[in-house]
């Protein structure tokens, strides 16, 4: 493509390979090539994932919250890269406390015999159905959803309490802050964009009353199966673009391949997780075969948006976390509510 003479360059910028303006040193020491900073920190990521997702509820609760609190971040500086100003620190507070309250609810039992608390015990006194329903596991299997449900009142309060908090900030910083409409509404569209889908993860450990770690992983490697067959099948026989105005190397052909490699994992993955029904393993590789693309392709419209390469430099050689989680932001959503729905 040739820009014309006198046209500011573009904002977002593919070519990672242009010459630098200033030849390197010669006599500076070499750094580890790119391919091996990826895999150093790949595997170092990679380990501390599976440490802390099989090292118990506690440690899966810390890490996904400190996880979803720097995704969220991520978000916040894409939309300040926009021109909007989020309420950062306010957001990330919140972020933490939805992703701790669901895990809360939805993992009770697990805590409750970990710490010899009460079984059917709500922090929500005036429902008095809850414990009993808590304890038989409510009509979709689901130990938490109806305390969930039941505790709406207490999610309502919570979001106008927010937009109070919001509106405040922003009358507080008028007129030096922007747009307040466009502010709020980038403020609670991280949340619900990223923190209340990372959030629903624990629905995923805690589906059958005990938490299972082990779904977990599954679910990560379907994305993972998604994303390699993908990049394989697309290099080797891609021809029809998929969007090409937001991401122009995904192909349908790509797209293809990795929905083929998720189902076979879905398959597969009978062999380590027996209790799971091949057709419920179908239909989450199935969710993650469809949805896990569009959450790549709208993490990439964002960034196009806002004229940024990566969401952030978390991990060198791999972007930020935004860049590594963006189809889970899509999936668990659809996940969840098949889980509440289906048992």
């Amino acid at each position: 493509m040739h820009r014309r003479a006198g046209a500011s360059p573009a904002p977002y910028h593919l070519d990672s390979n242009a010459t630098p303006a200033t030849a390197p040193d010669p006599a500076a020491p070499k750094g580890p090539s790119n391919l091996r900073l990826r895999a150093i920190w790949g595997a170092l990521a990679a380990l501390l994932l599976a440490g802390c997702t099989f090292g118990g509820p506690i440690s899966f609760a810390v890490f996904f919250a400190a996880v979803q609190a720097v995704i969220l971040k991520e978000f916040y500086r894409i939309m300040r890269a926009s021109g909007v100003k989020p309420a950062f620190w306010l957001g990330i507070v919140v972020g933490l406390l939805i992703f701790l309250a669901i895990n809360f609810v939805v993992g009770y039992t697990v805590y409750a015999e970990l710490f010899g608390w009460p079984t059917g015990w709500n922090i929500y006194p005036p429902l008095s159905a809850v414990p009993q329903v808590v304890a038989s596991g409510g009509p979709g299997g689901w130990p938490g959803i109806d305390t969930l449900i039941l505790s709406a009142p207490v999610w309502l309060g919570g979001a106008l309490v927010l937009l109070v908090l919001l509106m405040l900030r922003e009358i507080l910083l008028w007129p030096n802050n922007g747009q307040p409409a466009s502010n709020i509404g980038a403020t609670i569209t991280g949340l619900l964009y990223v923190s209340l889908p990372m959030a629903l993860l624990s629905v995923i450990a805690y589906g059958s009353g005990h938490f299972e770690p082990g779904r977990v992983f599954c679910l990560i490697f379907f994305v993972w199966a998604a994303d390699t067959g993908a990049y394989f099948a697309g290099k080797n026989f891609g021809k029809h673009k998929l969007a090409p105005s937001i991401s122009p190397g995904k192909t349908w052909e790509g797209w293809a391949g990795g929905a083929a490699l998720t189902l076979a994992v879905g398959w597969a993955a009978g062999y380590f997780l027996p209790d799971i029904p091949l057709s419920h393993r179908l239909v989450a590789a199935g969710v993650v075969a469809v949805f896990g693309p569009l959450g790549d392709l709208a993490e990439s419209m964002l960034k196009r948006s806002a004229g940024v390469k990566d969401s952030g430099t978390f991990l060198p050689g791999h972007g930020g976390l935004l860049d590594r989680f963006d189809a889970f932001l899509l999936v668990l959503p659809v996940l969840a509510l098949l889980q509440a729905l289906l048992g």
